[in-house]
């Protein structure tokens, strides 16, 4: 499944980053790998920044992001 799919308070394992753009060396940056685990920490207001912690930080993406991020529970 897709990150943007992993519900509330739910943790996860990158399996992979589809896009080969320079959206894929951000998310890279951000430290989303794969074999890394991720856990929807709390949605916006509005739905849409996510905000996620991603090793020892929480950041922030949209939908259309997560949706780049292959995921196993």
């Amino acid at each position: 499944m897709t990150l943007d799919k992993l519900k509330m308070g739910r943790t996860a394992v990158v399996t992979g980053v589809r896009n080969q753009s320079t959206e894929r060396r951000r998310l890279y940056d951000l430290g989303i790998t794969p074999g890394t685990p991720i856990e929807n920490v709390m949605p916006s207001p509005l739905g849409d920044p996510i905000a996620y912690r991603v090793r020892s930080a929480v950041i922030a993406l949209r939908r259309e992001q997560a949706q780049l991020i292959d995921v196993e529970e």
